[in-house]
């Protein structure tokens, strides 16, 4: 599974993708409000680890995860 963080606009807020191995979007969701996709994708039980990942992950950069 893949990461990226997007950079928004004045108007349009940063969002994070979720892909799969074939690069397909799993979830794609607002920065400030991820708790509820992690959890509809099964990942609900990873949500701090990917929270603080999300902080930490630069703009544009795509980011594997295990």
């Amino acid at each position: 599974m893949y990461i990226l963080k997007v950079k928004g606009t004045a108007k349009i807020p940063d969002y994070v993708q979720l892909r799969d191995e074939k690069f397909t979007l799993l979830a794609y969701f607002r920065v400030d409000r991820p708790e509820k996709a992690l959890s509809k994708i099964g990942l609900g039980h990873r949500e701090q680890e990917l929270i603080e990942l999300i902080r930490e992950l630069p703009y544009g950069k795509i980011k594997k995860l295990d």
